[in-house]
């Protein structure tokens, strides 16, 4: 370690981002090692580096730990000066509906007079005002500035959507929670963590792990219902709290009620009862209320107060997404890209229509190759059509992913599949086939605005895509 003193005025991590002053961390990543750019960092006018590794520098101070990631989450909260000690933070893990229930959260907080803020796949918000993000859980001083210019602007809470990756790579170190949610927990991302068990490990780091790096209080919100309950009840270091439906639970909703464009329950917490609404459709999103209603519970809210926030939600893009220009059938755009996610959306969209559903879906190029003949069986069982097309194939051949796909498609469901390999065709087709009663659902890319291939990364926007077939038909 190098002990000269340096004034620091900023935090990098990209070479290409370095400012004068900055103190630029080098880890060793999947794809990228830090410690090639080290040279360039200098050159840009890092101040000082820490590196995993002993590197020559002259003239610059130089630490060397362990792990440059975890410092990374430490030093940026102390630089940034703990901000999340100052607000109260929730953290939202799970395969489906963390978009969904940080805006809910949100919502709910802002009922009760709360400033709050959302951190997540959408970008980021201190209020209403737009701060720039990558990734759903950005790098982790990436997260500390975010939280430390959210706290410059009054922002009191925040919910983040927190990812498995971002806790498997230790992206959210330095955060404290005073809450953390697990919305579900089903097959996803096994092109990066390999098995199901690191996947639930990765997930369960939230309740485990975190609350022991924080003086606050945990509170450890799960789903009862889901197949990893126990798992996640047995993992919580403080007071967990329990939502659903089917099965007894400490935040339940009864009489439900679920439309193309709203569900509606009866919310229940510790015997006392109250009328809630929300304004988008889907089953799946009953699930969604509770897990946020159950945030607010936590955070010392009435009841009354959180369903207020749940009326006051506004829909969230890409999620259960209805596209009406006045035809007699529906189109919805959703988000739906694992099997999960697909098969609620399906169940539900069969509940709310009554007439043909039909299906346009496909998978991601250069991701867990495992899921494809899963979505397919799925996709081809539970609609009367389903038509398969591309997602984002990325550097593979569409082709060969619908191929994948079109091998766990049942013999007997086949007459019923058919292949589109271009998207705006496939939504078109899907649209024209549609008649009075009937459902479109339009899965896999929900809010994305863009398609990217090998070669190029195009404008698509699959709700703009089907208006439009929309107005050709009329």
């Amino acid at each position: 370690m190098s002990h000269a003193d340096a004034d620091i005025t900023g935090i990098a991590y990209d070479s290409r981002k370095v400012k004068s002053g900055d103190l630029f961390i080098a880890a060793a990543g999947g794809t990228f090692d830090g410690h090639n750019y080290i040279e360039a960092a200098v050159e840009a006018g890092a101040a000082a580096v820490v590196s995993e590794r002993r590197v020559e520098l002259q003239d610059v101070p130089h630490a060397i730990v362990s792990d440059g990631r975890a410092a990374m989450g430490a030093l940026a909260a102390c630089f940034y000066g703990y901000p999340s000690r100052k607000m109260k933070l929730v953290g939202v893990t799970g395969t489906s509906g963390k978009t969904t229930v940080t805006h809910l959260v949100q919502s709910v907080f802002e009922a009760s007079g709360i400033s709050a803020g959302i951190i997540g796949t959408l970008g980021a918000k201190a209020g209403s005002e737009l701060i720039e993000t990558q990734h759903t859980t950005p790098e982790s001083a990436d997260i500390q500035r975010i939280l430390s210019l959210m706290v410059e602007r009054g922002v009191e809470a925040a919910a983040m959507e927190v990812s498995s990756h971002g806790l498997h790579q230790g992206r959210v170190l330095g955060c404290e929670f005073d809450c953390g949610v697990i919305t579900n927990i089903a097959r996803d991302h096994l092109d990066y963590h390999k098995t199901v068990e690191a996947y639930v490990d990765a997930k369960l780091m939230l309740f485990r792990d975190y609350p022991a790096m924080s003086e606050k209080k945990f509170h450890a919100v799960t789903n009862a219902d889901d197949d990893y309950a126990d798992q996640a009840r047995s993992a919580a270091r403080g007071e967990v709290i329990t939502f659903g439906v089917k099965k007894d639970a400490d935040v339940a909703a009864r009489s439900v009620c679920v439309t193309e464009s709203s569900v509606s329950f009866d919310l229940v917490y510790q015997g006392r009862s109250t009328a809630a609404r929300l304004g988008i459709g889907g089953q799946f999103n009953v699930y969604n209320a509770l897990a946020a209603s159950a945030v607010g519970i936590a955070a010392g809210l009435d009841l009354e107060v959180v369903a207020a926030g749940l009326e006051s939600a506004r829909p969230v893009p890409g999620r259960f997404q209805a596209v009406d220009c006045g035809q007699d059938f529906g189109v919805l755009v959703d988000y739906a890209h694992t099997p999960d996610e697909l098969e609620n959306v399906l169940h539900t969209a069969r509940e709310i229509t009554s007439g043909k559903l039909i299906v346009v879906f496909g998978c991601g190029g250069d991701r867990d190759t495992g899921k494809r003949p899963i979505m397919g069986r799925i996709g081809s069982e539970l609609a009367d059509l389903a038509i398969i097309t591309s997602d984002n194939p990325r550097s593979e051949d569409p082709q060969s992913i619908i191929a994948d796909i079109l091998r766990g498609i049942p013999e007997d469901a086949r007459g019923r599949s058919v292949v589109r390999v271009d998207r705006a065709e496939a939504i078109r087709e899907a649209i024209s086939a549609a008649g009075a009663g009937d459902l479109v659902v339009i899965a896999g890319k929900g809010h994305e605005d863009y398609q990217v291939f090998a070669d190029r990364t195009i404008h698509f926007d699959d709700a703009e895509v089907a208006r439009q077939a929309l107005l050709e038909l009329n």
